[in-house]
């Protein structure tokens, strides 16, 4: 006889939703509009902000955002970034806008993408990452960043933030 799973105990969840009604009841009408304009505007500024909280209704249409979220087009987008959060090595409290492509690129297929599947299924190329597809990358970058070190030493980095973007 295969193990069986335990009906699951209803009271636990009633007396949750019994706890929940109780608070509920003691706000005003007033109390609970504004908690719930609350409650949607938060909701809002998240998936404008490109937030990942949790939508209000999870699993309605998730295929879809997924298939949604992975084509998204090559832009640039931007990030305000303390200068030793960008791993460069610097020790510095200042602040820059690092712009950066991102994006998925859907481009036609070109001679060189069949060539170059016909040449990794014969085994011609081997153990070598090679994209087949183009990838969203810089096609220009901004001016050179200037900033000064937590040891007041100035420094110049070059094409460290995007200016275009494109399918490379």
């Amino acid at each position: 006889a295969a193990p069986r799973r335990s009906p699951r105990a209803l009271q636990r969840h009633s007396s949750l939703l019994a706890q929940y009604s109780a608070l509920l009841e003691s706000y005003t009408e007033g109390e609970i509009r504004q908690l719930i304009s609350a409650l949607v505007e938060r909701y809002r500024q998240a998936m404008n902000s490109g937030g990942h909280e949790l939508p209000l209704f999870p699993r309605a249409g998730s295929r879809r955002k997924r298939a949604r979220a992975r084509h998204k087009p090559c832009e640039l987008r931007e990030l305000e970034v303390s200068v030793s959060e960008l791993g460069l090595g610097y020790e510095s409290d200042e602040t820059v806008l690092f712009r950066y492509c991102s994006g998925t690129c859907e481009a036609a297929v070109r001679s060189y993408d069949l060539s170059l599947k016909s040449m990794r299924s014969r085994r011609k190329i081997r153990k070598e990452k090679i994209r087949a597809r183009p990838c969203c990358r810089p096609l220009a970058y901004d001016d050179d960043v200037s900033f000064l070190d937590a040891y007041n030493r100035y420094y110049t980095v070059n094409e460290l933030s995007a200016k275009e973007c494109g399918c490379v």
